[in-house]
């Protein structure tokens, strides 16, 4: 089959998938529909192909929503976060410790690929990592993939539970309901942020880009609200293809020995994000919803986009979410090299 066809296959099988979760009332139906049926028909051997440029273009509109969410307001909270940002170096250094050795000793990986299999980092950028090291980029891959699945897949499920948030309504106002000008203006800010992050190296290009250009604009009074529910809604949608997509062509092998490794230390990051979550809001420093979305290493796009539908404080997720990747991509290569050599 040619990529034209697999492609328009997958984009069928993510459109039956989101259907069915609209019908079903199910939460963020645009997100995990699509997500979970080409999950499936990978896993069923159906051969997929993700959205390529196009997809990443799409997660543009992640960090387009975040920039246009920036306000002098906001900024002037920013220094609040203090007391919960503290909290994330420890955050890290507890999920190292926990996951290298699971996936060393438990998994018998070797060094690169344990080491930043275990780091709750951007993907593309431990796998970039980890392929220098010498580690195993398709383990690599399906365990971060699955990390993300599994957190992304049943974090709706427990805030519907706690906070009874409605994550099948529209996120925010519809297209006919915004200036034509702010919209185009937005589509440029996201291409245009992405393609210039990108020129220069950026990590999180796609997201941090668009997310800094729409920011300015923001603080400059030129756009004065987020991108409609329609482009949030296509954003969802293209997000849960590309986390399904990921294990197209997997082996029995890879899904008993990577996926499995993937879900046991998803439980295990979920365990340990409940343990700080439940330390801050035993110490009042934040909104309980708020350090829920934030110490959930499930992917900064995804968290994002659900903080998104949950009407969540934005600055509050993307800071905290911004700070871990920023440190893990900072040291991890460092530590790395210091514990290999050790090793």
């Amino acid at each position: 089959m040619r990529d034209p066809a697999r492609l328009a296959l997958t984009l069928a099988i993510g459109g039956l998938g989101a259907a069915g979760f609209v019908l079903a009332h199910l939460p963020l139906p645009l997100l995990l529909g699509p997500m979970l049926a080409c999950l499936a028909a990978a896993l069923a051997g159906v051969r997929l192909k993700g959205a390529g440029k196009f997809g990443t273009f799409m997660r543009t509109f992640i960090g387009v929503a975040v920039g246009a969410s920036i306000t002098p307001a906001v900024v002037a909270e920013i220094p609040g976060y203090a007391a919960t940002l503290a909290f994330i170096p420890a955050f890290i250094l507890v999920i190292g410790l926990t996951g290298y050795p699971l996936f060393r000793r438990l998994f018998g990986m070797n060094h690169a690929t344990a080491y930043y299999a275990s780091m709750p980092g951007g993907l593309q950028d431990m796998l970039v990592f980890g392929e220098e090291a010498g580690g195993d980029v398709r383990a690599l891959s399906l365990i971060h993939a699955t990390r993300v699945m599994v957190i992304v897949t049943f974090a709706p499920v427990i805030m519907q539970y706690v906070w009874a948030v409605d994550l099948t309504a529209r996120p925010g106002q519809s297209a006919a309901e915004t200036a034509p000008f702010e919209i185009a203006v937005m589509v440029a800010a996201g291409f245009f942020g992405w393609k210039i992050a990108e020129r220069l190296g950026l990590f999180g290009a796609s997201i941090l880009g668009p997310m800094i250009l729409t920011a300015a604009l923001s603080l400059a009074g030129v756009i004065h609200t987020r991108p409609p529910a329609e482009l949030i809604w296509a954003t969802q949608f293209f997000i849960g293809i590309a986390i399904g997509v990921k294990y197209a062509g997997i082996t029995a092998r890879e899904l008993r020995h990577f996926v499995l490794a993937g879900l046991v230390y998803a439980l295990a990051l979920a365990l340990i994000s409940l343990g700080f979550i439940e330390a801050i809001e035993l110490l009042h420093l934040a909104d309980p919803m708020d350090t829920f979305l934030s110490f959930l290493p499930g992917g900064q796009g995804e968290m994002v986009v659900i903080a998104i539908v949950a009407g969540a404080d934005l600055s509050f997720v993307v800071t905290h979410h911004l700070f871990r990747v920023i440190l893990v991509i900072s040291l991890a290569p460092v530590v790395a090299r210091i514990w290999g050599r050790r090793g």
